[in-house]
């Protein structure tokens, strides 16, 4: 298995398929889950001759469970740790929910002369809590409820969110695969609750506003008009605005979980936006 070890002595458990000399194209992952979520996308960019690169964030997947550095400092750090280790150049960073957060702190912080573009597939930026500077967020009872449930039943929140909004199946006449449901919850409990459980106040609290005024390479922007996960009318347009070079896309109906609902589009979309 590959791993690379941080400067504070984590291993971070990454993918690298393809040929060395293709483009590269990063994936940053979602919360509570791992590198797997990326399968449809890995695959199909795979046999499109790219090089494909994912990593497990720390305490997630298969990555080193340790008890600190669960922030988007960390894990921007970890991701650039990944990125050095491989010496990826003319990057493509594609990173869905928390890890659009995590791919916009990387590319803003660590990724000049590193990164050709950047996509965010119904991410968190640039601020999901609701604030006094950001009063169309989500109040701070909804993250307290996701701690709570996580520590009450870990199993059964995964369960819960897999099976309802994350991917729409609670919505009427959704086509429920419960194959999915199966695999987020495989991928979350995979994973500690230690990080999961801190990973929460890291996606919902840290303001990505400086960061993606930072941001100077095209960046695609996608989300689904019905995520009950990371709302849209507090995200997307928002991130667009703040971009020096955002494309914004917005999929009509789509769930959070979109990028493995809805594979066959979003990665026509993916591909049209690498080639332009």
């Amino acid at each position: 298995m590959n791993y690379v070890t941080t400067k504070d002595g984590v291993e971070i458990f990454y993918k690298d398929w393809g040929p060395k000399s293709a483009q590269p194209l990063v994936f940053h992952h979602g919360w509570p889950l791992s590198s797997d979520d990326w399968d449809a996308q890995m695959l199909f960019f795979l046999a499109q001759g790219f090089r494909v690169v994912a990593h497990d964030r720390r305490g997630h997947g298969r990555s080193s469970q340790v008890g600190d550095g669960h922030d988007m400092d960390h894990y921007a750090a970890d991701a650039a740790a990944v990125v050095d280790h491989l010496d990826l150049r003319n990057a493509v960073h594609i990173g869905h929910s928390t890890g659009g957060g995590e791919a916009t702190r990387y590319v803003a912080r660590h990724g000049k002369g590193r990164t050709t573009k950047l996509v965010l597939i119904g991410a968190v930026p640039p601020l999901m809590l609701k604030t006094d500077r950001n009063p169309g967020g989500l109040p701070i009872e909804v993250f307290d409820g996701f701690r709570k449930s996580l520590a009450a039943n870990r199993s059964q929140f995964y369960v819960d969110v897999a099976a309802g909004p994350f991917y729409g199946f609670n919505r009427p006449g959704a086509d429920v695969k419960t194959s999915l449901v199966q695999n987020w919850w495989r991928q979350g409990m995979t994973g500690s609750a230690k990080a999961q459980y801190d990973g929460i106040k890291a996606f919902s609290e840290t303001d990505f506003t400086e960061d993606l005024k930072l941001v100077d390479v095209p960046t695609l922007i996608m989300h689904g008009d019905d995520d009950q996960v990371v709302p849209i009318q507090d995200s997307a347009p928002l991130s667009a605005k703040l971009l020096k070079k955002a494309t914004l896309k917005v999929y009509s109906g789509y769930p959070h979980g979109m990028a493995t609902t809805h594979a066959d589009v979003i990665n026509r979309d993916l591909l049209s936006f690498i080639h332009s």
